[in-house]
């Protein structure tokens, strides 16, 4: 065999050699593939089990001040959140004063829906109903809202500190050690707890674009029974008994149709006057008027007009019993500019809730509804506070729970009144 032949035989030899190791070759490439494949799927499966785990025992310690019926609804809604597990709630007035406030509110579709999922048994609650809205005495409601709420005793650690104000003295007292990780202020328009916790007390007023004036009519031989709200549309008001032209108003009308609901107990009777914004003479006068004595006159015969059947007229000797507004005044939505913090001691979570957040200088007789809708978002707050891994996690549940306060507000400027009054 010459020397080239046998180059040739061994070169196709040691070529055969890793042709005859390639199926070896790949099968142990795949094994280490799919080695690699199952330890990371277990590592993701631990760890989605862990953070699973967490999520599920993860429990907070949260606070509510106010026991008004926004605070007792934030507080079912803690309770039912399944993530607190110690809660406080405290009010400045004693339970006797909270459950014997007689004033009613209106309980619209909606708030009904989300109070039926907190609990509240509307069936065994004194009031009624009228169109899907729900009556009734905010003593009546909030003494059932405790009952609702303290039979939740046993799921968790629940104190109700009713006659306790929320102060400095209360903070060293009873938080200097064992602070709550959430935080739901819902003590009102008047509450100080804000300026305890250092929260800024600014507040955006924005016009509802309407005029509007209200009445309170105090009957103590009646008695306090819940009633339907009354509504009246395209009302027109013969004002030339104080110098208006009827003539010249008449063509108006469309510009200066008003608005009338008379809601409250038979013994409090509250009426709510509003119309659209407008520059028209009916409404330049009642607005710069300042003789009581001429709103006094358009109430009395709103209310004689559209009031109950079986309640009494109010006759020209008892319109001292009229407590009203003086003249027509533009209804404005005031909201916090901040309703949200987060205190930087252990990275505690503040919520503003209620008319504590946003309110109206215009009783329309549903502004309960107003608050009880920012507590829509108060479960998801809870759930990603109490769920935290990090700082980040707890920014981003501030940051929706804010974008939710603004979307409240946008709402109700651009639905709000014009559905409770003008529909």
């Amino acid at each position: 065999m010459s020397p080239l032949e046998m180059e040739g035989d061994g070169l196709e030899k040691s070529e055969g050699r890793p042709a005859s190791s390639r199926p070896e070759f790949e099968r142990l490439a795949a094994e280490v593939g799919l080695s690699t494949l199952l330890a990371l799927a277990l590592f993701v499966a631990v760890r989605l089990s862990l953070d699973a785990a967490h999520r599920w025992r993860a429990k907070v310690s949260a606070l509510v001040v106010g026991a008004g019926p926004v605070g007792l609804t934030a507080a079912l809604v803690a309770v039912r959140s399944g993530k607190v597990l110690k809660l406080t709630l405290l009010d400045a007035r004693p339970r006797a004063a909270l459950l014997c406030r007689p004033q009613q509110i209106a309980l619209d579709p909606r708030s009904v829906r989300f109070l039926l999922s907190l609990g509240v048994d509307f069936d065994n609650l004194e009031g009624c109903w009228d169109k899907e809205h729900f009556f009734t005495k905010v003593g009546v409601f909030q003494e059932h809202l405790l009952s609702v709420l303290e039979q939740h005793k046993r799921q968790l650690d629940l104190q109700i500190l009713l006659g306790t104000k929320f102060s400095d003295d209360f903070l060293n007292k009873n938080l200097a050690s064992d602070w709550p990780k959430i935080i739901v202020l819902a003590d009102g328009s008047c509450g100080e707890s804000s300026a305890v916790l250092g929260i800024s007390p600014e507040y955006t007023v924005e016009s509802c674009n309407a005029y509007g004036a209200n009445a309170i009519i105090d009957r103590p031989d009646q008695r306090q029974v819940p009633t339907p709200e009354i509504l009246a549309h395209n009302l027109y008001f013969d004002l030339s008994a104080y110098g208006m032209d009827p003539s010249a108003t008449k063509t108006e009308v469309p510009k200066t149709a008003f608005h009338l609901k008379i809601y409250g107990t038979f013994r409090n009777r509250c009426l709510a006057l509003a119309c659209p914004a407008s520059d028209s003479k009916v409404v330049r006068f009642l607005h710069h008027t300042l003789s009581s004595t001429i709103m006094k006159s358009i109430f009395q015969q709103s209310f004689n007009a559209y009031k109950m059947d079986i309640e009494p007229r109010i006759c020209e000797s008892s319109l001292h019993c009229i407590q009203c507004s003086r003249r027509l005044f533009e209804i404005m939505l005031s909201h916090r500019r901040v309703t949200t913090a987060l205190v930087d001691k252990d990275n505690i979570v503040v919520t503003v809730e209620g008319e504590a957040a946003r309110m109206l200088n215009f009783d329309t007789g549903s502004g309960v509804n107003l608050g009880l809708r920012g507590l829509e978002s108060i479960e998801e707050l809870i759930y990603k506070v109490a769920t935290a891994v990090n700082q980040q996690d707890v920014f981003e549940a501030l940051a929706a729970k804010i974008q939710h306060s603004k979307q409240v507000v946008e709402d109700f400027k651009q639905n709000g009144l014009s559905a409770t009054m003008f529909e």
